[in-house]
């Protein structure tokens, strides 16, 4: 990998890509862990104590702050923006134009989308954005375009088709929004 890699980086047998001509290598901070089959393509930026699974995918003009877990199998379709201590888990899916803050946990096997009309109508792509202290449960979907508020939590299962406000329980599918249990204030300190 051809890679300006940080001190007391691990890296293990990954694969660098370049994507088209004049490219910068990926960036990827200190403290580094990134496992076999994981591929970073150029123009990516990583801050430290970066962790991937196996066979992660980080595509180009990425931006991923501190202390992120990109887990086994997810992917990141590229030119998005990732916070710091930020977990996704084994098979998570992020489309371009993605925007996820600080604090963010997505379950396994959620999906962000992007385009409204796949195929149907031609239409800009608009991933979504999840703000601050989110939490997003397995097997959840967040459409093109939707903002899930500061601590908002989305249960597992849910199908997100319209904004969530702040500090509010989004479940079900179409995703219906209920007030935030005691149990699920505060942030995602453990992430």
């Amino acid at each position: 990998m051809n890679s300006m890699s940080g001190n007391n980086a691990e890296i293990q047998r990954s694969i660098g890509y370049a994507y088209a001509k004049d490219t910068t290598p990926p960036v990827i901070g200190r403290e580094a862990t990134i496992r076999s089959g994981t591929i970073i393509y150029d123009d990516v930026r990583i801050g430290d104590q970066f962790t991937t699974g196996h066979f992660a995918l980080i595509r180009e003009r990425t931006v991923i702050g501190d202390n992120v877990l990109v887990g086994t199998r997810a992917t990141i379709d590229g030119h998005s923006t990732l916070g710091s201590n930020v977990s996704l888990q084994t098979g998570v899916y992020v489309p371009t134009e993605t925007t996820i803050g600080d604090h963010v946990f997505i379950g396994p096997n959620a999906v962000l989308t992007n385009d409204p009309y796949p195929l149907r109508r031609s239409a800009e792509l608009d991933g979504p954005t999840l703000n601050d202290h989110v939490s997003v449960g397995a097997n959840a979907t967040i459409l093109p375009g939707v903002t899930v508020g500061e601590g908002a939590f989305v249960g597992a299962g849910a199908v997100v088709t319209r904004e969530v406000p702040d500090r509010t329980l989004a479940v079900g599918a179409p995703a219906t929004h209920k007030p935030l249990p005691d149990v699920l204030r505060g942030g995602n300190d453990a992430v």
